[in-house]
């Protein structure tokens, strides 16, 4: 059971989207109307690629008002769970890709992404 799960971790964090979520996440917390502006992607697109990253454990959610926020995990008695956050903080510091979606990230506005 051990190996699986930790095989399953390592899926979730297998997708390239899924990588940029949580870059994003690292800087600060964002709904999905926020990622789905970034990322370019289907709002169902992106909910599916969060959900998978819920349930491996490196984010979660909460309610703040209309939104909901996703945010990376702050369960810190999963330690395999720390060691890769802790990992994912110096992973793709250079990638173009990454260093855009910092840029879109700043610019970023959810008020203005519902009103479109």
């Amino acid at each position: 059971i051990l190996l699986k799960h930790q095989t399953n971790l390592f899926k979730a964090l297998s997708d390239p989207n899924r990588l940029r979520i949580i870059k994003m996440l690292q800087i600060k917390p964002l709904c999905v109307c926020e990622i789905t502006d970034i990322l370019g992607l289907a709002a169902s697109t992106v909910s599916t690629h969060l959900n998978i990253l819920k349930r491996a454990g490196f984010i979660e959610d909460y309610k703040d008002g209309k939104w909901i926020n996703y945010s990376l995990s702050k369960n810190i008695n999963k330690p395999v769970i720390t060691s890769l956050m802790t990992s994912m903080h110096f992973i793709l510091e250079d990638d173009e890709v990454i260093k855009n979606d910092r840029v879109k990230l700043g610019l970023v506005d959810r008020i203005e992404i519902c009103r479109r």
